[in-house]
């Protein structure tokens, strides 16, 4: 453990994980893809909207393609093996066409459960188009036989194309081509087979045995990879497939790009200590999500593979003889060409046409539910390091936080407050009363979260693992004994949660008869889940290792995380009745962990790199669907200095996850520690954070329905704009709000900063106003940030500073209209209770906001009037007394005198206080005591 602790303080040793030539299954496909590119025929005339003809060996069966119901069903063959693949395009509606792809007679079941782990309802409720919907012709023409499937009833006229010889897929919009599948002929499908005869048969290229370092994997089943180009027409940048630390736009990977990397970006869940910058290596989770953009159009591809998988990603604006890719896509188009690599499982593929940003996530959501509503106490301030001492050290942090003035939620414990590493224990001398600690953090609004990581020390006197073993509820190896490992603890197991009595066992744990010295004030953090194992091959589980149903660990690795952190939310969630909402945060995560918790960015470095990295990984997060993410505010390694902390937490409050945090070896860095002005900078932060809880807690319900990131691209919110497409330093907060955060050491360099669009953008701080299109540069000092409101919106806020969320919940509200260029403008304001389900029966109060004519008016959002009517009515009147005691307009073109109040049949005139310049005029309406829930409008005259 000292070596491991040792190494912690160094760079990441790149030794301790694979290169895609050191994964034999990533080496054979490349190869492959490099054979086919070096032998494809030259592109068509530019303008043909016909792929390129590859050099694929792959093609459709003569008399295999029908079409039955919602899904066109069809054999492919390779050349030479005369081994039929089952090609299944299911077609969804709105649009989103399902790929999937197996033998149609395996030698043995390939892994197909990660759909059930991911899609919403198992995958057995998906939004399927009417068979009315659909209609398939055939031509020939040039030899080449075409399969085209037109859709109707959509918004635009979409089809999809089969070519048969070589096969390759086209989806298009208004006929023009926007994603081809195998248009490169990259497909490879390594079919099921039996071991050739000879001790060494089929050893060389790793295909039946594969050693890395000192561990051999014996690939029981042999080689049953599969990879697929998939191309975007039209599009030269694509976004997400997190965890990296690459740019949001992601880099090229092949063909020769100046700034690429010569590595893909690599999908598969790892520990890996203070990672390195600008690297398409291997993190703690992954999302096999991506999406592609242009000022015309957004799509998006899933790649639903639990499987460690390799995507290599092409930009086509030059052409290379004998290169990895082809120019050559429809019309000649810019193309981004990616090509993904998985080594087991089954294909399967979605494809989200789009065109709108928000029907991309909308087809999205409809198959993979997304990020639920959080407790409102997890958008507050976290306060947590390895570790807090004792739970002396917990209270004087409690004590500390109140005596300066600094608002915040939620103290963590990390692994030291155990029972020597036995999750679900206390130290007894350093943590004798944690019930009563908790509830004297309680009294103010305050939580506890502690680590539970899937290691199980092997103990017989420890209930868990000797109660786990019994059962026989640990992974196993490859020879069927329990299989052991080196992590915290010493030597350990690790659950099996793909057993379904092993995970509803895991999740009991959690219960408060179960964790002894736990109460409802307490809360979850999963580390370690990737799972992390000090002396596994890549400080991980092995690939031939054992789970239920006899799957190897190979098929769901990057599963293993979600499952952990499903089993802590479910435990949390059923541990009182009525259910309460949990919070669990995880490090490893996959597509669907966002129905579970929050996740954060591991273990960054206190060193400005790792600030300006943090905002591309977080919304890369958002990109893939992953909205509730943060990243460790400080840094986790190393010690920053009080301008580098200061800044960090001048960001880290526009993260969606709030949370400082720090290892065992460095300095304690609370924010009171650092003396003035810093405690004085760091303490507005946080207050500003508080202050935007409403618009916040807003976001995230809208992210609950539509799937919206909440932490978003300047792309997302002006699509138009190409300037912005690559922009990864200034970002979006919902619609409103702009941050453009200070990521530099030097503070004599001015900041640039672009306001796009014709539209007004405010001070968030000051008011005063900028127009854009423009570009500013701002000399920043530390006491400054750069953070403006969008011209056009309502942001909900609360102004009263209190110790924590929970004394905020029976606050008035204030309303901030920041008038846009045509005088108008909008938002939204949501309320719940913020802890229970009651919600979900239409317990909330959900409000349109909107401002025209100098008159502001609230009315029930079309989710209010769908809802249920009694429900609502008794949440309102249980907020009846909650009012709007303040209204700011800014930007007003003609200062104005009073206000009139209309609510409930009754008018009221009451005084309008407005200051500033004509142009930029800031109007307040002091207390006109409208309720939140009812309907009513402030005309101003």
């Amino acid at each position: 453990m000292a070596l491991l602790l040792a190494q912690a303080v160094d760079a990441v040793k790149r030794e301790d994980f694979k290169t895609c030539e050191q994964s034999a299954f990533c080496l054979r496909h490349r190869q492959f893809a490099e054979g086919i590119a070096e032998t494809a025929q030259q592109p068509g005339l530019v303008g043909s909207d016909q792929p390129l003809r590859s050099a694929s060996p792959y093609s459709v069966v003569p008399g295999s393609v029908r079409l039955d119901r919602h899904t066109l069903l069809a054999l492919v063959e390779h050349k030479d093996d005369g081994v039929p693949l089952k090609f299944e395009l299911t077609f969804l509606a709105g649009g989103t066409v399902r790929v999937r792809a197996q033998e149609e007679a395996p030698l043995a079941p390939r892994f197909d459960d990660t759909q059930r782990h991911t899609l919403r309802d198992e995958g057995s409720a998906l939004p399927y188009a009417s068979p009315e919907s659909l209609q398939l012709s055939s031509t020939t023409a040039n030899g080449a036989v075409v399969h085209t499937v037109n859709f109707t009833g959509e918004a635009a006229a979409s089809s999809v194309r089969i070519t048969e010889q070589p096969w390759s897929l086209t989806y298009l919009r208004n006929d023009k081509p926007v994603v081809q599948l195998n248009s490169k002929g990259f497909f490879k499908f390594e079919h099921l087979r039996k071991r050739p005869d000879g001790d060494d048969a089929g050893s060389a290229d790793g295909e039946w045995e594969e050693t890395f370092r000192t561990w051999t994997d014996s690939k029981p089943r042999g080689p049953e990879s599969f990879g697929l180009d998939i191309s975007f027409v039209g599009f030269e940048h694509v976004y997400g497939i997190p965890e990296h630390t690459s740019p949001l736009s992601l880099k090229p990977t092949r063909g020769g790009d100046k700034g690429g990397y010569d590595q893909p970006y690599r999908l598969y869940n790892l520990d890996v200590f203070e990672y390195e910058i600008d690297n398409p290596m291997a993190l703690y989770g992954s999302i096999p999500l991506m999406l592609a953009h242009s000022a015309e159009a957004t799509v998006g591809v899933l790649w639903l593979n639990a499987a460690e998988t390799w995507v290599d990603v092409a930009h086509e604006k030059s052409s290379f003889i004998g290169s990895f890719f082809r120019r050559g896509s429809a019309g000649g188009e810019p193309t981004v060409s990616t090509h993904w690599i998985s080594e087991s499982g089954v294909l399967d593929v979605f494809l989200f046409p789009g065109p709108s940003v928000a029907d991309t996530y909308r087809q999205y959501a409809a198959i993979v539910e997304q990020t639920p509503l959080p407790r409102d106490f997890a958008l507050g301030y976290h306060q947590s390091r390895w570790n807090y001492l004792d739970e002396a050290d917990v209270l004087t942090i409690n004590d500390k936080m109140h005596e300066h003035d600094i608002p915040y939620d939620v103290v963590w414990l990390d692994i030291e407050h155990t029972d020597g590493k036995r999750y679900f224990t206390w130290d007894g001398a350093k943590f004798p009363n944690p019930v009563a600690m908790q509830e004297r953090l309680g009294r103010d609004g305050h939580r506890v979260v502690t680590v539970v990581d899937p290691h199980v020390k092997r103990d017989t006197s420890y209930s868990v693992w000797s109660e786990a073993n019994e059962r026989g509820f640990f992974a196993r190896t490859k020879d069927g004994s329990s299989l052991q490992g080196w992590c915290w603890p010493g030597d350990s197991s690790w659950v099996d949660l793909f057993n379904p009595d092993a995970a509803a066992w895991f999740s009991e744990l959690y219960h408060l008869d179960r964790y002894n010295g736990s109460t409802r004030n307490l809360f979850i953090w999963n580390d370690m889940n990737e799972p992390a194992i000090f002396n596994g091959p890549e400080i991980t589980m092995d690939k031939d290792a054992l789970h239920d149903g006899g799957w190897e660990h190979r098929d769901v690795h990057n599963l293993y995380g979600m499952l952990y952190h499903k089993a802590a939310a479910d435990g949390l969630r059923t541990r009182e009745s009525p259910s309460l909402r949990p919070f669990v945060l995880s490090r490893s995560y996959f597509a669907g962990s966002q129905r579970y918790g929050a996740v954060w960015t591991g273990d960054n470095t206190a060193d400005w790199e790792h600030l300006r990295a943090s905002v591309p990984m977080v919304l890369s997060n958002n990109v893939a669907g992953m909205h509730f993410v943060g990243a460790d505010v400080g840094g986790f390694f190393g010690n920053p200095d009080a301008t580098l902390l200061t800044r960090w937490y001048q960001l880290g409050i526009w993260y969606p996850f709030f949370r400082a945090h720090a290892h065992i070896d460095t300095k304690r860095r609370e924010p009171w520690l650092l003396g003035e002005p810093y405690l004085t900078h760091i303490r507005e932060a946080v207050r500003e954070r508080y202050r935007l809880l409403p618009y916040w807690y807003t976001l995230f319900r809208e992210a609950s329905l539509t799937g919206m990131p909440i932490a978003r691209p300047m792309w997302m919110e002006f699509p138009a704009e190409k300037g912005l497409f690559a922009e990864d330093r200034a970002f979006m907060v919902g619609p409103a709000i702009m941050v453009v955060p200070v990521t530099d050491s030097d503070a004599m360099l001015p900041v640039d900063v672009v306001f796009p669009q014709q539209e007004n953008w405010y001070d968030l701080h000051t008011h005063e106003l900028y127009v854009g299109p423009a570009r500013r540069q701002f000399s920043v000092g530390l006491a400054d940030t750069l953070v403006f409101a969008r011209g056009g919106s309502i942001v909900p806020t609360r102004e009263r500073h209190r110790r924590s969320t929970a004394l905020m919940r029976r606050d008035p509200f204030t309303l901030y209209v920041y008038v846009g260029r045509a005088g108008t403008a909008a938002g939204k304001l949501y309320v719940d209770d913020g802890e229970s389900y009651g919600y979900a029966s239409g317990a909330f109060i959900e409000r349109d906001l909107s401002f025209a004519n100098a008159t502001l008016v609230s009315r029930p959002s079309a989710r209010t009037a769908a809802g249920a009517a009694a429900a609502q009515a008794s949440f309102a009147a249980s907020m009846s007394g909650i009012r709007v005691e303040r209204v700011v307009v800014v930007g007003l073109r003609n200062p104005l005198t009073q206000a009139t109040v209309r609510e409930g049949g009754e008018e009221r005139t009451i005084d309008l206080h407005c200051g500033g310049s004509q142009v930029d005029a800031e109007c307040v309406v002091r207390d006109p005591a409208v309720r939140i829930g009812g309907d009513w409008e402030i005309a101003l005259a």
